[in-house]
């Protein structure tokens, strides 16, 4: 049963109080105690997928060369890019892909796959763990790929990373939206539904844990003076909805969970807005709101990845 104080925070800022079921589309809640899905597990007779990887450097990126830092030119960066390919595809064939911002799940993913895709619950996918160009928050690389409220990290993606996955992987990836899916957390979930939002005929599935859909946007933006509160404070309400599947968490104990709203800097809040808004505009979405749970808490991207997953490829 819901607690006192729940259901005083559902009358509030309409956190959820229906117990997480895993495939309805709305609004959740879970709670401790968390527990690892069985999914984490390795299974010695189901088949493995490998990993490749490669590099990117920055003074070979026209999108992001590196943040001017001197008179003299931008600070150069490295990023790593792994890719999990499953251990039966056809290589001839468009496959569907994940692309995993901040390399997220890279440790625990592939055997998440693994197990999903022998049980035929989500299709033979490749994933795609892109590390960002480092730093964090305002005035950061990763702050200017991510907090940018604008197409340029999904072209970026789409232009410079996803043809060379193809070439270092000797595959190809798919062209069609409900096969393409985008994730993250914090800064690289906002940048996630980001990609969907400008890009739509791209991406059609969304997954993100406590996204920062906040005023982190820097250099500002006239056209987004909030940054991704934007999203749910203006864009998603005055736009028709977009046909993007979208799965999105938040922890109770969020970052800066007791900021008023005037600060633009309340994840709860942010969050909560998101999945209303969502909801108005009668999106397919599941938003599911973690008691005790901090930022990014891994107990419950443990628990809940692989249902998440399963749940943003039904093709409901």
């Amino acid at each position: 049963m819901p607690t006192i104080a729940l259901l005083i925070l559902a009358v509030v800022i309409g956190v959820p109080t229906t117990p997480y079921d895993g495939k309805s589309d709305g609004d959740f809640v879970i709670a401790p105690p968390y527990a690892e899905a069985p999914e984490l597990t390795t299974n010695p007779n189901v088949p493995k997928g490998e990993m490749k990887s490669f590099t990117m450097e920055s003074k070979d990126s026209k999108f992001y060369p590196g943040i001017s830092k001197t008179q003299s030119g931008t600070v150069p960066y490295k990023r790593n890019v792994a890719i999990y390919i499953p251990a039966k595809i056809d290589p001839a064939k468009p496959l569907p892909f994940i692309v995993c911002q901040d390399a997220m799940g890279q440790k625990f993913l592939p055997t998440i796959l693994d197990n999903l895709i022998s049980q035929n619950k989500v299709p033979a996918m490749i994933a795609i763990f892109v590390q960002n160009g480092g730093g964090d928050g305002k005035g950061s690389e990763r702050g200017l790929e991510y907090d940018t409220v604008s197409p340029k990290y999904a072209d970026f993606i789409e232009t410079e990373v996803l043809p060379r996955v193809e070439s270092e992987c000797h595959i190809k990836l798919s062209q069609d939206p409900k096969q393409r899916a985008t994730m993250g957390c914090s800064s690289g979930a906002a940048a996630a539904f980001t990609m969907a939002w400008f890009h739509p005929d791209r991406y059609g599935k969304v997954l993100s844990y406590s996204g920062t859909y906040v005023n982190q946007q820097s250099p500002e933006n006239p056209q987004s003076p909030h940054g991704a509160w934007e999203y749910h404070e203006h864009l998603i309400p005055q736009s028709d909805a977009r046909p993007i599947r979208i799965w999105i968490e938040v922890g109770e104990k969020d970052n800066r969970a007791d900021d008023p709203e005037s600060t633009y800097h309340n994840w709860l809040l942010a969050n909560v807005r998101m999945a209303a808004a969502l909801k108005a505009k009668g999106y397919h979405y599941q938003f599911v709101y973690a008691k005790d749970a901090k930022h990014c808490d891994q107990r419950v991207i443990h628990q809940t990845l692989p249902a998440a997953l399963e749940w943003l490829w039904r093709k409901d």
